[in-house]
This record gives structure tokens, sequence and C-alpha cells, in this order.
């Protein structure tokens, strides 16, 4: 007999024991030992396992008692091999087979019971030993001291390799591994033994149940299998025959079928067997195609798993593919795509173990790096933003030697935005957790002499923090001793700018990085104390004649026009500033007609009608004046009066004179080209000047004298211009104009409507933003206004109008949110403008339109969600709507429907966005009669004739079965539910079981709360109630219905075969027609819960 189980303890395993009667077995379940007596063979193995189950502390002992067991069987000698009466191969085959016979007893062991885990490390622990035992050729069924374990050296690996549950790892000596190591170079051919013959019998017999109907089975299956491949049978040569390649190609499909078992646990062990059978060489037929292809990257395995971790719903099984799959060049990309998991455990899974397995980040690409800061340090779950700044500020910053400028130069910094990117939040953090880098830093007059771009971005961000933390900490940091004063810095911002202007006049390769190191150094400057009033007038005169030089690129104008803005005294200063700088620029072409004119530059003075030239050039002779100059005209404008004044002198010429003129016809006309490009480039950079003053403005229009001459001058010729780009500028240069004044945006806001009706897609997209800034700023009541001449419902119809621009995606998107941002802010309230956003936003046209789609996917339940009174919109139109959505769902192709969402859940959206219980905690006034107004109509539409069946059905399951109605709508809302409800239910408009009994659920819940109302108000209950239905020949049907509305009472919707079950006993509770009326309005009227609704509930 096995031993007992000791005292107060449950057994641990059946096979510790005999079984009293033979287990029914099934093809899908492993057999279980028959109930004769146990055999010595069969005792010692049921011992060893029995022994096995208590701890792992004995494991190995137990694993050298088998390996004896398994060496008698072969000799056919000693206290076990002696009573099984054969030998050799039949020895083997018989212990194989009581061996796989107790095996069986494991697999039907619960995942919660850790003995099975502890008898399944103990059979990987014997065929690591059986492993490590094949190298004995001769002698290894002899009953010696070699035939009780396995030999010296596989011993030692084997066992080192295997970690159990608290094992001490035993460790090789140096001279062993030594002569591992040289044995690894050169490899024995493999010779095949009774040790590897069991393995692949015991490997043969398991992976069969890895089909069983029963989950357990199938989990330990999986779970066995993965552990060998892990640990023993890491090293075992698959293909020395037909024999074991048939068996590792079983193993291998079989485990390849289970990735897609319904239960994770089971797809979990399968990721990891496939992943070790990967590394030892298995590949199925699929991966043999891709071997014979040369071009192809990877395997049809690894496409599958990459395939599964991109997909699985279980976040156990994506992180064990991160944790397992090894990283290859093909695979890399989408290992680290887990950054972006929806499981916060995985994406910290990528940063923490993931990325240091790799070693050296710099084996990664720039674009990995990039992405990897961009979205751990963006990241939603404060854990995962702690673990990628652990990442930079410590394993990052130590892999490059300590040398923050050299991590700095492994990343894309030229391509920073200004704002800051993931670059600057990433230094940020470091110097936040790296004090004592922080504290050690300097930056001498070498530093600043010989700028890069990673030393000024590290020199702006060390400014930047040091300037917005704490002012113990910014104290203690002394950042004014260690950045270079106001004078010092104006100095290096000359230099600098200097060597920026002749690379962009010479096209070096350096004036990319050049205008970065500028864009630092003047981000520093806004950040300076101008205390000295030296520093501040030298930085001062630096910037103004910076300004105008034309090379500089649009970001550095903007930085510098701040940098103006902040050093000027007063906002009439510094328009007057402005003004005159863009004076100067244009002062370029002025000089260049003059030089081509000659005499006839007082001719052109007196044409222009404004005087412009002759202020221009008396402003160029005393560049110190302090009056404004007037604006420019439009380039287009000048360019037109001085044709028209060259044709009327060339008509005074004779003809040899003509004659003269066609010969030089090509060199004059690239010369005007020329000039004509030049114009054009000046004229957008007084523009874009003039564009970066109106953004630093918040005074008044009128108020201040220069704004309008700039705006006359400059601006409405440039918005009468032909070229494209000038009228582009002058538009947005229009519309900052108006921000500052109402009476402005009234007599220009049908300029932009008419620029959206008839420009082209990037003019379009210009008004929308326009339209929206100034609505936003003057509020809806400008449409109303005198001087409007748009209307408001012609301004909602092109907004209407652009959300269905399908080939414009770009202007469609920028429509939404333009009615997005209105419709959030109060400034529109129109229910039509909100069904065309319902209907973007789930129409399959706009699949493609991502940027639309996220829109729509934050508006919509902020908007309902922030106030009642949305809510109670969305409410208003959602029977309607959904009868459009249907519509257009049943309208489209086979194809296309599959890119919108179900009716169903088209529903539950309606019902999520008007449901009151998840309004805003900031919402005062709250309302309850959202779901209230849903029902009533939902319940109008079923009653009415033109409502199909299908649309019927849906309208109840999706929308009225899911409405949550309660006491605070109202006695009139309720009531008026209520009767439409009992219309539906006698006028039997539903003949789906579901239906009706949703319909029975919602006269039930609403009569209920009609009662307590009225007895709250001290009235008659029984008023609300309805009485019977239908004749007395339909006795059976009402009888039916009186059941399912008990049946329903509870807040779940029945189910249909529920329903049927508790029919039986609902009857006893049912009251007919005949019996007593008032007995029955009692019964119907009471809110109490009858006994058989207390037996669903």
């Amino acid at each position: 007999m096995p031993p007992r189980a000791p005292r107060g303890r449950r057994p641990p395993a059946r096979a510790s024991r005999e079984p009293s009667a033979p287990p029914t077995t099934t093809p899908d379940t492993p057999a279980a030992p028959a109930a004769e007596a146990y055999t010595p063979l069969q005792r010692t193995i049921a011992t060893i396992f029995s022994q096995a189950q208590r701890t792992t502390a004995g494991h190995r002992k137990l694993v050298v008692n088998l390996r004896s067991c398994l060496d008698q069987c072969l000799t056919g000698t000693g206290t076990v091999g002696s009573t099984i009466g054969c030998r050799d191969r039949a020895g083997e085959k018989m212990f194989a087979r009581d061996f796989c016979r107790f095996l069986n007893r494991v697999l039907v062991v619960k995942k919660s019971e850790v003995v099975g885990d502890r008898c399944l490390r103990l059979a990987d622990l014997f065929v690591a030993n059986l492993m490590g035992g094949g190298e004995k050729k001769k002698g290894e069924g002899k009953g010696g001291k070699e035939g009780k374990g396995v030999g010296g050296k596989g011993k030692v690996k084997a066992l080192k390799d295997v970690d159990g549950d608290g094992d001490v790892e035993m460790d090789a000596p140096e001279e062993v591994v030594e002569q591992e190591e040289e044995m690894e170079e050169e490899p024995k051919p493999f010779e095949e033994t009774s040790a590897t013959r069991v393995v692949l019998r015991v490997l043969n017999h398991i992976v069969t149940f890895l089909g069983s109907k029963e989950r357990g089975v199938r989990y330990r299956t999986a779970q066995f299998l993965a552990l060998v491949l892990s640990n023993s049978l890491a090293n075992f040569p698959t293909d020395y025959n037909k024999v074991s390649r048939r068996i590792f190609k079983q193993v291998h499909a079989g485990l390849t079928q289970r990735l897609h078992d319904k239960e994770a646990i089971v797809r979990v062990q399968a990721v990891i067997g496939l992943t070790r059978l990967l590394e030892m060489g298995v590949t199925s037929e699929s991966d043999n195609e891709y071997d014979e292809d040369e071009d192809e990257e990877q395997s049809g395995t690894v496409e599958l798993l990459i395939e599964i971790m991109q997909n699985d719903p279980s976040a156990d099984v994506r992180r064990t593919i991160l944790y397992n799959l090894s990283p290859t060049p093909s695979s890399m990309p989408y290992l680290l795509e887990r950054s972006r998991d929806v499981d916060p455990a995985t994406r910290r899974a990528v940063f923490n173990r993931l990325l240091p397995s790799l070693g050296d980040f710099r084996h990664l690409s720039i674009g990995m790096r990039e992405k990897l800061l961009r979205w751990g340090l963006n990241d939603r779950d404060e854990s995962v933003r702690k673990v990628a700044k652990h990442m930079f500020n410590f394993r990052w910053v130590d892999d490059a030697g300590g040398d923050l400028l050299e991590v700095l130069e492994r990343l894309d910094v030229a391509n920073e935005s200004i704002e800051g990117g993931p670059k600057y939040m990433a230094l940020r953090g470091f110097w936040e957790n790296r004090k004592d880098v922080l504290a050690d830093l300097t930056f001498d007059d070498s530093f600043w002499d010989n700028l890069t771009v990673e030393g000024s971005f590290l020199a702006r961000s060390f400014n930047d923090y040091c300037r917005t933390t704490s002012p113990q900490e910014a104290k203690s940091l002394d950042v004014d001793s260690r950045m270079p004063e106001v004078t010092k810095l104006a100095t290096y911002m000359q230099k600098y700018i200097n060597k920026l202007v002749m690379a962009l006049k010479n096209e070096d390769n350096e004036a990319s990085d050049l205008e970065f190191i500028v864009q630092q150094l003047l981000l520093i400057a806004m950040t300076m104390d101008y205390g000295d009033e030296i520093g501040r007038r030298r930085m001062f005169a630096l910037l103004r004649e910076c300004l105008g030089i034309i090379e500089l690129s649009e970001p550095v104008t903007k930085l510098i026009v701040k940098g103006i803005r902040k050093l000027s005294t007063g906002e009439s200063d510094f328009c007057l500033l402005i003004l005159e700088v863009i004076a100067s620029v244009h002062d370029i072409i002025a000089e260049d007609e003059d030089d081509e004119d000659g005499a006839q530059s007082f001719h052109s003075a007196h044409s222009d009608p404004d005087g412009a030239v002759a202020i221009e050039d008396s402003m160029t002779s005393r560049p110190g004046a302090s009056r404004p100059a007037p604006a420019p005209a439009a380039p287009a404008q000048k360019s037109k009066k001085r044709k028209l004044e060259r044709s009327e002198d060339d008509d005074n010429v004779d003809e040899v004179e003509m004659m003269d003129v066609d010969e030089d016809a090509g060199e004059d006309d690239e010369a005007e080209l020329a000039k004509t490009m030049k114009e054009l480039t000046v004229n957008l950079k007084c523009l874009h000047i003039a564009q970066c003053m109106l953004e630093n403005v918040i005074g008044g229009l009128k108020s201040n004298t220069h704004l309008v001459t700039m705006l006359n001058g400059l601006v409405v010729p440039a918005v009468r211009s032909h070229e494209a780009p000038v009228r582009e500028g002058g538009l947005r240069c229009l519309g900052l104009s108006c921000l500052l004044d109402k009476t402005l945006a009234e007599e220009n806001l049908t300029l932009f409507a008419h620029c959206f009706n008839k420009g082209h897609e990037k003019l379009q997209i210009e008004a929308l933003h326009i339209i929206s800034d100034i609505l936003l700023t003057h509020g809806a009541a400008l449409l109303t206004s005198e001087n409007c001449s748009v209307e408001q419902r012609q301004l909602y119809k092109m907004l209407a109008k652009a959300t269905k621009m399908d080939e414009y995606e770009e202007v469609q998107a920028t429509a939404v949110e333009v009615i997005c941002k209105l419709m959030l802010a109060q400034v529109i309230r129109e229910e039509e403008l909100l069904k065309v956003l319902v209907t973007s936003y789930f129409d399959p046209a706009t699949v493609g339109n991502q940027s639309l789609r996220q829109t729509l996917s934050y508006f919509l339940p902020v908007f309902c969600h922030s106030a009642s009174s949305n809510a109670l919109m969305m409410a208003r139109i959602t029977v309607a709507e959904f009868h459009h959505l249907l519509t257009l769902r049943a309208t489209l192709d086979d194809g296309e429907d599959q890119d919108m969402v179900s009716p169903t859940l088209i529903g539950a959206h309606f019902i999520d966005w008007t449901d009151p219980r998840k309004a805003s905690p900031a919402v005062k006034e709250r309302e309850y009669t959202q779901h209230a107004i849903v029902a009533c109509d939902a319940l109008e539409r079923i009653c009415s004739q033109a409502c199909p069946k299908e649309e019927r059905k849906l309208l109840v399951l999706a929308l009225i079965a899911k409405c949550h109605i309660p006491k605070e709508a109202g006695k009139e809302l309720l009531k008026d539910v209520y009767e439409r409800v009992t219309e539906a239910i006698d006028g039997k408009v539903v003949a789906e079981a579901a239906a009706r009994n949703a319909l029975a659920k919602v006269e039930s819940s609403v009569g209920k709360l009609l009662a307590e109302l009225l007895e709250e108000e001290g009235g008659d209950p029984d008023q609300t109630v309805i009485h019977g239905r239908g004749d007395d020949g339909h006795e059976e049907e009402e009888e039916d219905e009186e059941q399912e509305v008990d049946m329903t009472i509870v807040p779940e919707p029945v189910r249909g075969g529920e329903e049927d079950e508790e029919l039986p006993i609902a009857d006893e509770g049912v009251r007919t027609a005949d019996e007593d009326e008032e007995e029955q309005e009692e019964r119907e009227a009471t809110p109490a819960v009858t006994e058989d609704e207390g037996d669903d509930e």
C-alpha cells in the first residue's frame, strides 16, 4: 500500500492511494489506473509522487530514486526490476507506461492546487536527469553507482539550468565549465539511448491531451510541455531521427492550435512552449516555406506570435510573448509597439524588462528611441512614466559613460519643437531626479563660443528648470552666476545669427543646426532678468536689427517679435517699432525699383496716392525716426502700376528700338521673374511680421493708430492680391485684427464665408479657423448685428456642408473641430448640427478620417455630461437619429456595412450619452428626464405604422430596455411613458419574447414609481394601474402577460430560457379576470416584491 497522508492534512493527490473504482475515461481525459493492487514499480512511483507534493526541497533526491528505478527496469534486477519480468526495451517501455500513468493523475489537478505544480516540477527535473545521463553508452543497465544518477558533468549542467521552487542551484567548478565550453565548440554526434527514448515516449503520450475538452487538462498539458521545453529539453536534438522529428512536429502543431484556445491560461503556456521550440529550431511546414524564400524576414510562427501579441484580448498572453519572443530586426518594432498597449503592466514591462535585456540603447535606431521617449514620458499611467524616466536618467546615461551630451547626440534634438517635446521632458525629469549632476553643472566661455545643437538644448533646458523651480532650490542653484549676463548673451546671439545668415545665403548644410542654436538662445533670452539697462538696450537693438533680415525663418522671426514685445515699454511703442521694421523691409523692393527706373522714381512717387515711397525714403534716411511709417501697398498692385507706366513709355519708342527689345526678351523675362519672386518673398515676410505683432497685442484696434495704418496699408491690399500665399497671409492677419475689434469682425464675416465657399482647401481651413475664433471671442450675438450680413442659419448650413466634404478629409476634420468648440462653449445650440456630428461619428465614410473620429469620441460624451441642457438636446434627437442611422446602414453594400458598428452598439452610445447618472459633478442643476424622453419618443415610434418590424425590436432592446427612469423624472413624464408602454403592449407591436419582456418590465417599474408619487401626494395609487387587458376569449394570453410582468420586475433583463423555466412558478401568483377586481388592482399597484420576483432576485 502507498503511504498515507499525514494527519490533519488533505491528501495531496489521488495518485498517493489506490482508487476504489476505476474512473470513467474518455478520449479527451487521461486514463486512470485500474482498481487492482499496485505493482512494486507502480508503488515506488506513487510513493515518489506523493512525497513530491509536500515540498520541492527533496525533489533532487526523488529524481535520483526515479532514475534508479528506471535503471533497475532496464537490467531486470533489484527490488523493482526483478518483479517486472522483463528487461532492456521491454523494461524501458513498462517504466515509461507506468510513469505516464501517474503523470495522468497530475493533469486533472486544478490550477489552484499547488501540488500539481510540484509534481510537474518533479517530472521536469526527472527529464533533465535523463538528458544529462544521455552520454552513457554501455553499462547504463548496471545497477552500480552509475545507474543511480547522471554522470558528473552532465548532472552539474542539467541541475544548474533548472531552478526549482526555492532549490539551491549547483555551481560547476571552473575546470568543468572550461571543459564544457570546449565541448560546445566541438559538439559530439548524438546517439540514441534509453533515456532519450523514455523522454520521447513521455512527449508522445502527453501531447495527445492538448486537444482535451477539459480546460484543466489542456492547461496542465501545455504547462508541462512549456516546462520541459524551457528547462530540460532546451538542447535536445529534435531531428536526429524520424521519430523525434515527428513527435516534435506534433508538439509544435498542438501548441500552435492552443494559441487560439478560449482559456487565457492555456494560451500563455502555449506561447512559452512555442517560443522555446523556435529557439530549438523546430519549425512547421509554413516555416519551411518561409525558409525557401530568402526574401522573407521572419517565419510563419513568428508572424503568428506577433499577430497574437497585437490582437489577443488577454494582457497576460501579450505580456508573455513580449517576455519570451527573441528580439530580431524584424520583430523589434512590434515588441517596442507594446509600449502603447492598453494594459499598464505590459507597457511598463517594455521599459523595465525588454529594454534592459537589449543592452546598450545605442543598438536601437533613432526613430525607436524617439518613440520610446514620447510614449513613455507621455503615458497616462504614473508607474509607466516613472520607469521611462528611470530608463533615461540612469540606464541610457550610464550606457554613455555619464556623458549627457552624448546621449543627446544619439537623439534627434535638432527637430525638437519649440514648445517642448519628449527630449525636453526627458531632460526636465533628469534635472528633477539627478541632483548630483545638477549641482556640479557649469557652462564656461569655451562652451558658449563653440555651441552645438545638443549643447544649446542642454543649456536652455537647464536655464528653464532653474527659473521655474521652487524659490528655495533656485536660490541654491544660483542660475545667474552659471548663465552669461545679458550683454554677453547678446554678443553670443549676434555671433551665431551672423553665421546663420551667411549659411543661408551660401545654402550651407549647417544652416539648420545654426537655426536651432539661435532659437535656443532666443528662448534663453526671454527668461533673463533685464534689470541691467545697458544689457536691455543692447539686446533690444540686436533684436530690432535682426527682425528686418529677410533670410531668417518664420520660427526665428516669431521668437524675435516675442522678445521685442517683452523689452518694449508699452504696446503702442511695440506696434510703432514693428511698423518701422516692416517699412524698412519693404524698402528693399523700392531700392531695386529706384535702381532700375533711375529718373522715373519721381514719377512713381507721385503716382502713389498715399505717398508711400516718399515716406519710406525719408524713413530710410533717418533710421532713428520715431514717427510711424505707413505700411506699403500690396506687391501685385504696385507691380501692375509699374507695368502700366512702362507700357505708356514704350508706345513712344520707334520701331528699331522695339526690335532691340525683342532680342533681349528672354533675359528680361528671367529678370522679371526673379524680381517677382523677390517681391513675393518680401511681402510674405512683412505679412508674417505683422501676424506675429497681432498675436502679441491685446488692446483695442481703434485705440491704436499704428494698427489701423498697418491694416489699411498692408493687410487689406494683401487680401485683394491675386497671389495665393499673399492672400492667405493677408486673410490670417485680417482675422487676427477682427479679434481686436467687433465692428471689423461684423463687416468682414461675409468675406470669410466667401473664402470658404470659393477658396481652395488651405483657404477653406484658414477661413474655418478664423470664423471659429471670431465667434468664440465676440459671441453668437455677432450674427444678429445689423452690420453683419451673414445669417445664423446660413452659417450653420455652411458648417454642415463642410462636415460632408469626404474628398477633403482635412477640411472635414477642421469643420467638425470648429463645431465642437463652438457647441462646448455654448456659442452654438443647434440640434441639426448635433445630428450632423452624430452621423459623422457613425458614418462608415469617415472611418479613414481618424482626426475626425478622435475629436468626436472626446466631444460627444463631454458635451452631454458637462451640462444637463446638452444631455436634453441629445435625448430629443436620439430616436430620430437612431432611425436615420438604421436607414443609412440599410443602404450600404455588404462590404461597407462592416465599417459601421452594430445598431446595438449605436444604441448603447446614445444611452451612455443621455444617462443622467453620468453627469459631471460640476453640474449644479441636474436633470433626470433624459432617459424618460428617449423612452417616450421610442415608444411613440414603435406604435406608429411606419416603423418596420426590425426597427421596433431594436428600439425596444437597444433603447427602451436600457433606459434608467427615476422618480425624479416627474409625474407628468412618467405618466406619459406609462400610457405609451401600455399602448404598445396592448397593441402587440413586438412579437419577440425578449422585447415583450422588456416592455413589461418598463410598465411595471414606471407603474410602481407613479404609485409611490401618488402615495406621497396623498392620492389613490390604484388610479395609475391599467386593469386586465384583452377579451374574455383570450384568457390564456392575459395570464402569459401577467406572468411576464411578474418575471421582469428585477432591474436586469430576463432571458428567454429563464423565462420558460420560471413560468410554472409564476402561475401560482396569477389573478385572472374572473377573480375579484379590487384584489387584482391592489396586487398590481403594490410595489412589494412577490414570491416569484424574490426568487428571480
